[in-house]
């Protein structure tokens, strides 16, 4: 068959362990032999990171802003541990928060609906959008081990040279420090991305954080968004019939709880991280879930939203057959495609990357998953594969 063409090229940023496997079968199995597929490739695997100095992530965070879509696959923010096993130059930080910084944008995170993978909270009945702010917080944070007994302070120097002093505590032993920061403008552009993805979806947006402890950290996200929305888009957002919503982070933990979904969640970064994991993994699986970093600058990254699966490599090594779930990782390859083909004018590039999405989901209600699906199905034909058999269903479906 002849492949669909490509005119621009997409940013393929490798990863590690088990996704780096599930990468290189996902291009080899479903898109090569159906896609003549141009991409400028940037390998983020830890160790590349490591002999680069993290340059390599930086480059590939430029080629996003110049080429517009990304797909990236998961990688390791290295701990002491990791530092030891690969013999790191240094502890290297998250290459995701160097790519969000850079790109400055939100990320968009939404669990993958099938029939027979029930949610854990039985009020769910419509996907939950995760909105979660990609800048500062603790993915930009500087840190300092207290050695003893002594006095921190944050200090403030203005460019004129003026300082501005807090007492940050009177240390009577030893301890730690941790200073995050973010930026208006960034806190801005993720209000607007988050306004305008809730009319875009035509679905309520909810912005929850601590303000009521937080009194000028929080507190200032909470006034951006609340000035942000009396000013530019209550009106349209009642034209077009959705509300807007803030509430304290812990009352918006209980109340999702009884919700039945159908609308968008904005966090902190942290926040976004940690709930994100929640609502994905009560959905089903943290494999089960799409993840879009949109940039205000018009670019757009697709990434899987869960880790590296670092147990399912080492088996891998041991000589094991590949169990995991590669769904996330497909859909990150068909997000991407389909934004490229819907921002070059190229259809048949757009209507495959649904197609493929249309037999992956075939395929789990058919009764066809992974070990991690089938344990929480209720699907009566259940059958549970490996990764290379759940392939081969998926082209079968194809």
């Amino acid at each position: 068959m002849n492949k669909i063409p490509m005119t621009t090229p997409i940013v393929e940023m490798d990863g590690d362990e088990m996704t780096r496997i599930l990468w290189k079968m996902i291009k080899d199995e479903l898109i090569l032999p159906y896609v003549d597929l141009k991409t400028e490739y940037y390998d983020l695997g830890l160790e590349h990171r490591n002999e680069t100095n993290d340059q390599v992530t930086k480059d590939s965070a430029e080629a996003t802003l110049k080429y517009g879509v990304a797909v990236k696959c998961a990688t390791i923010t290295p701990n002491a541990a990791r530092v030891k096993e690969y013999n790191l130059s240094e502890m290297w930080k998250s290459p995701n928060g160097t790519i969000r910084a850079i790109l400055d944008g939100t990320v968009f995170r939404a669990p993958i609906i099938v029939k027979g993978i029930n949610p854990c909270v039985r009020n769910w009945k419509k996907p939950i959008t995760l909105a979660r702010h990609a800048y500062g917080d603790v993915y930009k944070n500087t840190e300092i081990k207290v050695p003893g007994a002594g006095k921190a302070e944050l200090v403030f120097t203005a460019a004129d040279g003026t300082e501005t002093r807090e007492l940050i505590h009177e240390f009577k032993g030893p301890g730690i420090i941790q200073g995050i920061h973010n930026t208006i403008a960034s806190i801005t552009s993720f209000a607007y991305a988050c306004f305008n993805y809730a009319l875009e979806t035509k679905q309520d947006l909810w912005f929850a954080t601590k303000d009521t402890i937080s009194k000028k950290y929080d507190h200032t996200f909470k006034d951006i968004f609340e000035d942000l929305y009396e000013s530019e888009y209550k009106d349209k957002f009642e034209k077009a019939g959705i509300k807007y919503f803030y509430t304290l982070i812990d009352d918006a933990v209980a109340r999702v709880m009884k919700e039945e979904g159908g609308f968008i969640w904005a966090c902190k970064n942290y926040d976004g991280d940690v709930m994100s994991d929640m609502v994905s993994s009560a959905f089903g699986s943290l494999s089960m879930m799409t993840s879009v970093l949109v940039s205000p600058k018009g670019v757009f990254e697709y990434e899987a939203a869960h880790g590296t699966i670092q147990k399912h490599y080492y088996r891998y090594l041991e000589g094991e057959e590949p169990k995991s779930n590669p769904v996330a990782t497909i859909f990150a390859w068909t997000g991407a495609l389909k934004k490229r083909g819907e921002l070059d004018g190229n259809a048949a590039l757009t209507e495959f990357g649904e197609k493929l999405e249309k037999a992956v989901i075939k395929t789990i209600e058919s009764g066809v998953m992974t070990a991690d699906l089938s344990r929480i199905s209720d699907n009566p034909n259940c059958k549970t594969v490996n990764t290379h058999d759940f392939f081969e269903a998926i082209k079968s479906n194809m």
